[in-house]
């Protein structure tokens, strides 16, 4: 069998055709209704008690902060009222000693001391403003004042979130160690270190950056129609989308939650990474599973691993392995330099990263995803520069782009299973026609819906193919790309809160 041929033969096993297809949507459904009702299930929905979506005409200027990792950031954003915005922003180190403090004051005093900075930086009349009506009154009215800032607060962390600005750490990550924090309210921790500081900041929302991703494209979205849901597929996915407040019935039981009902709808953040954990529909190959058994988190996030940037270079990376090791293939392995028109033997390096776990990014799938040019010249150059395969052939090309294209269309058509349970589970009837306005709004974001050649497209395909949406309501399904959850979402958030406050 020539290399092509098995190239086509492992190709196939990424295949995910339209039964499974709605059969994985039927599953996101039911999986869904369960999160609404209990904790505990494999798609978490967790209440965000974010209860209304911004339509554009929001005005005012409001600050957003972003604890995500090695950096924090500070941003203000002043809406203008007509979709667009204008973004100020400042971006710092974590000192490392921070990360690992004895006590959450050395942390939160850091962060509070950036924001004052930032402040005296970029809105320094303000700032005077404040302090000079703070001195000349008592400090009761001076920060009930109606020049107070509204901050989001986006601290990417697992917490225990009970209000909109009520939420305490459920534990550290990505290299952060703080005892003392653990089981306290974030918010009140950083509202603590800003009063101390005198500064005029209500902390009024924790903000999921998924949930921001959501807001921050309502407010920029055309038309009249508020979006239903915020997704990322970037290195890690996940999903926030707009739900009756009566379907959420484990509410009633999350002792201490505090919200408003105004509107009857509040956003849940699904945390759609770990949807199947159980394996009970999502595909499944060789390379699949040997990926999750070598991983730190086995049998977790299964939806994730065959979905975002993070897995997918993994996931080629070791099909691609298979093939070079297959005696009948023989990927990237010249018998003789006459079978290679650059008239030399093919080599892979000793110390290529193709013998390496996660020794593969994915932007190299989007590279060899474009790569149109004759004898698939950028692919071989990129194998050399990444790989250090030198001399490929075109027909080692040929079958790199067979398992890129398998790979990456299997993770849009399974991104479009979450979305499209989303929009069906949430009645909107999108099959039925309509009006113009009468669209379903989304909001994306992240590197692979953003720069994957073709990944919408395929997206939308898969759509086709499912009944209850078809060829006419995926004509009405309009998706957009939402920028900066972090920033201008958490902002929007934070005038959310606000106002449900008053």
């Amino acid at each position: 069998m020539s290399l092509l041929e098995e190239a086509i033969q492992v190709a196939a096993e990424f295949e995910y055709p339209a039964e499974e297809l709605n059969k994985g949507v039927e599953a996101f459904i039911s999986q869904m209704h369960s999160g609404l009702q209990e904790t505990g299930t494999t798609l978490s929905q967790i209440p965000t008690y974010v209860t209304a979506v911004p339509n554009g005409t929001e005005k005012g200027l409001y600050l957003a902060v972003d604890l995500g990792g090695t950096n924090f950031r500070v941003c203000s954003i002043q809406l203008h009222g007509n979709t667009t915005f204008s973004l100020t922003q400042s971006k710092v180190a974590i000192p490392r000693e921070l990360m690992v403090a004895k006590t959450s004051r050395e942390l939160f005093g850091f962060l509070a001391k950036q924001i004052e900075n930032f402040l005296k930086t970029h809105h320094d009349e303000h700032y005077q403003a404040h302090l000079e009506r703070r001195n000349s009154m008592n400090s009761h009215v001076a920060l009930a004042d109606a020049e107070m800032f509204q901050l989001g607060f986006t601290f990417s962390f697992p917490v225990n979130q009970i209000g909109i600005n009520r939420g305490t750490l459920l534990r550290w990550t990505k290299g952060f160690d703080i005892n003392d924090t653990v089981g306290k309210d974030v918010c009140k921790l950083l509202q603590a270190e800003i009063d101390a500081l005198h500064l005029p900041i209500h902390v009024a929302a924790l903000v999921n950056d998924t949930v921001g991703t959501l807001m921050a494209r309502s407010y920029t979205s055309p038309g009249k129609t508020g979006t239903l849901l915020g997704a990322i597929f970037g290195t890690g996915t996940n999903g926030a989308y707009v739900e009756k407040l009566s379907k959420i019935t484990k509410l009633e039981s999350m002792k201490g939650s505090d919200y408003n009902k105004s509107t009857g709808e509040m956003i849940v953040n699904t945390e759609w990474g770990s949807f199947d954990n159980h394996m009970t529909v999502l595909p499944d190959t060789p390379y699949d599973s040997d990926l999750d058994k070598e991983s730190v988190n086995p049998g977790i996030q299964m939806f994730e691993k065959r979905v975002s940037g993070m897995f997918l270079g993994e996931i080629l990376r070791r099909a691609m392995l298979a093939l070079t090791q297959n005696p009948k293939s023989k990927l990237f392995s010249d018998e003789q330099s006459g079978k290679n028109e650059l008239h030399s033997t093919t080599n892979i390096a000793e110390d290529s990263a193709l013998y390496k776990q996660w020794g593969l990014d994915t932007a190299f799938l989007s590279i060899v995803a474009a790569d149109s040019t004759p004898d698939l010249r950028v692919i071989r150059q990129t194998l050399a520069r990444d790989l250090g395969v030198d001399a490929a052939s075109t027909e080692d090309a040929e079958a790199v782009k067979l398992l890129v294209n398998a790979i990456g269309k299997r993770s849009a058509r399974l991104s479009a299973v979450a979305m499209a349970a989303i929009v069906i589970a949430t009645g909107n009837h999108v099959s039925g026609g309509g009006g113009e306005d009468d669209v379903v709004d989304i909001g994306v974001d992240g590197s692979l819906v953003e720069f994957y050649p073709g990944f919408e497209g395929m997206i939308r395909e898969a759509f086709r193919e499912v009944p209850e949406i078809g060829e006419a309501g995926e004509k009405r399904i309009r998706i957009g790309i939402a920028k900066d959850g972090s920033g201008v979402g958490a902002a929007l958030i934070a005038l959310v809160a606000a106002q449900a406050e008053k």
